[in-house]
């Protein structure tokens, strides 16, 4: 037996309390890498053995070696009148343990489990760094923006006193970011792979209008009020539609807040951008009259063949803000819904409808005549 300095299990002791790495698994990392550097520095025997016992603050290394009558292999062979130096019981065919001394395996064992406490460590504080940015995944989060790219315009924010990037391209289009200010970034996700854990970090996501209805709302933090749905052209317009299991709860009303205070909070936030909220339905035809908000429709007519399609149908005078600028509007709307819609004018009604009709006759004959294709050859 070798008795080390129990400074290096205080050590062990002290990480597993602070850092939370076990002590158990710190010391069998050390025991393998002695026991690989034993291997390499004392003859490439298979047969080392490491036994570290924090209970007695003791280690103990030693190789084996086999017995034989002539040495051809020193490294793993021993003769028996040197093998009983270590063992009384040696014989011819057995094997010995010969313990090392400390002078002989200290200067590994310290090189070994400086290099693994030091490994493991690096590993723990990542590992900690993730798991710490892994909670704030999803989730948004008040951040100081600490610099500017002049070139590229990417901003450079503090997250638990660690840096994190604001690209560019997940700014809000037209927004002017300026050191020192305070802003909100969604955390859109968590990259491990690297040396050390990163933040995905966003303010165009759709997943930010989100996160603010929810702070915003108390509704919706009890669950009372759900977000169906959003989509969003960061900037300019989001359009979020909501939904209450209770029918004495107004969604839209709740999210708009008392003289669109909730709502006017989280378009300050966002530099303006226009929000329509929209109460989500079950019904396809509702659903998408809402989603068409500001503009009023008279009427939504559903693809009879079945495709998520819809012509919406609205009063003249509502054809342009239904369609919106550069077609802004129904392209939202159609993000929000998942259906594809297109818009009519009601000067022109009777023809959209008589075509939906049409349409609706040609799927029925079609059906009908697939289906007696199908038993044509049948006898009953």
């Amino acid at each position: 037996m070798n008795v080390i300095n129990n400074e290096v299990f205080e050590a062990l002791a002290s990480l597993e309390k602070e850092k939370g790495i076990p002590m158990s698994y710190l010391i069998e990392k050390i025991s393998n890498a002695i026991a690989i550097a034993i291997k390499r520095d004392f003859g490439g025997s298979e047969n080392t053995i490491v036994e570290i016992d924090p209970a007695k603050n003791r280690f103990y290394v030693a190789v084996r070696k086999n017995v034989v009558e002539e040495v051809e292999d020193p490294e793993t062979e021993i003769t028996l009148a040197d093998a009983t130096k270590y063992s009384k019981v040696a014989h011819i065919g057995g094997v010995v343990e010969i313990p090392l001394e400390t002078k002989q395996f200290g200067r590994i064992a310290a090189q070994s489990a400086k290099h693994v406490i030091r490994q493991a460590i690096s590993e723990a504080e990542k590992g900690q760094i993730a798991q710490k940015y892994m909670d704030k995944k999803y989730e948004i989060i008040s951040v100081p923006i600490l610099k500017i790219d002049e070139v590229k315009g990417n901003a450079t924010v503090e997250i638990d006193k660690t840096e994190a990037i604001l690209p560019k391209s997940e700014q809000v289009p037209g927004e002017e970011l300026h050191e020192g200010q305070r802003v909100m970034v969604y955390v859109v996700d968590v990259l491990t792979g690297g040396k050390n854990p990163k933040l995905m970090i966003s303010r165009s996501h759709p997943g930010l209008i989100k996160r603010l209805f929810e702070m915003h709302t108390p509704e919706i933090k009890d669950g009372t009020v759900e977000i169906k749905a959003v989509s969003r052209e960061a900037g300019s317009r989001t359009k979020i539609a909501v939904w209450s299991k209770d029918e004495n709860v107004d969604a839209v009303g709740a999210c708009i807040g008392p003289k669109g205070s909730r709502v006017s909070a989280i378009v300050e936030e966002l530099g303006g951008e226009k929000i329509d909220v929209i109460r989500y339905s079950e019904q396809p035809e509702e659903l998408i009259a809402a989603a068409l908000s500001p503009a009023e429709v008279s009427k939504v007519l559903v693809d009879p063949t079945g495709a998520k399609a819809c012509k919406a149908i609205v009063p003249d005078s509502q054809l342009s803000l239904a369609i919106g600028n550069k077609g802004q509007n129904v392209r939202l709307a159609a993000r929000l819904t998942g259906w594809k819609i297109d818009i009519g004018p009601e000067s022109q009604a009777e023809q959209i409808i008589e075509e939906m009709e049409t349409l609706r006759r040609e799927t029925q004959e079609q059906i009908d005549k697939a289906v007696e294709d199908l038993f044509a050859d049948e006898e009953f």
